[in-house]
């Protein structure tokens, strides 16, 4: 912003300038148009409006426009801003984990999750968005538990028993005719005993599905899911 000092140079020069050129066109106008005697009115109409510009413009007290405004907005230019202090830190919460979370069923991108199911878990993108569709369960949340507990297709249990989700009958792991069999009840599962229990977090959806310390899982691996899910929804998304 310019001083007052240069503010009121650049509108005196700029009025001046303006009271240099009116003869000239109002020399033009009246050569063409104007009737006899109104040059002299549009002169002595634009000398009175000059004049009282300059006026106004020097009178003691009068505050210019722009400072006016520029004061009515101080208090907005210096609002602080807030920061957040995990960003600031460098920290990471992965989505979906803790926060509540749409897990229902959503459009996804079918070649990347196409392209990122592996093992025994490839060309099961249409089953998981099929199962999504059906039970109203976001297909990548069914696609990132299937990657996680099975090391995306390569454990035992969906190579040998096609159970893709860890689902767990009277004997142990069930065993399923084919993988989009695994599919689907994992996805009847989830609704059914999770999100119609208002269970709508990873976390939430982990603390059951996957408890910490539960008999059958001597290896400690249940400490792993929530975060282990977490990461693989994010990379889908």
């Amino acid at each position: 912003m310019t001083s007052p000092i240069s503010s009121n140079w650049f509108y005196y020069t700029t009025m001046a300038s303006l009271a240099k050129a009116m003869p000239a066109v109002t020399a033009t106008d009246s050569s063409a148009s104007a009737p006899a005697g109104q040059e002299e009115d549009v002169s002595s109409l634009f000398s009175m409006l000059l004049n009282s510009m300059l006026q106004g413009f020097d009178a003691p007290g009068a505050a210019p426009a722009v400072a006016q405004e520029t004061q009515a907005f101080a208090p907005l230019m210096n609002a602080p801003v807030p920061v957040n202090l995990q960003q600031a830190a460098g920290k990471e919460t992965p989505a979906g984990s803790t926060d509540k979370a749409d897990l229902n069923f959503k459009p996804v991108q079918f070649m990347k999750l196409e392209n990122t199911l592996d093992g025994k878990l490839s060309g099961s993108a249409v089953h998981f968005i099929n199962a999504g569709k059906k039970y109203d369960i976001d297909p990548n949340l069914l696609s990132a538990i299937a990657i996680h507990e099975t090391g995306n297709g390569s454990s035992r249990a969906a190579n040998e028993k096609n159970n893709v989700a860890g689902m767990m009958g009277k004997n142990g792991l069930r065993s399923y005719g084919s993988v989009e069999e695994s599919i689907f009840d994992m996805a009847r599962n989830l609704r059914q005993n999770y999100l119609d229990q208002g269970k709508t977090t990873v976390a939430e959806i982990g603390a059951k599905y996957a408890p910490v310390g539960a008999a059958n899982d001597p290896t400690g691996l249940n400490n792993h899911w929530t975060t282990g899910v977490s990461r693989q929804l994010n990379n889908l998304v």
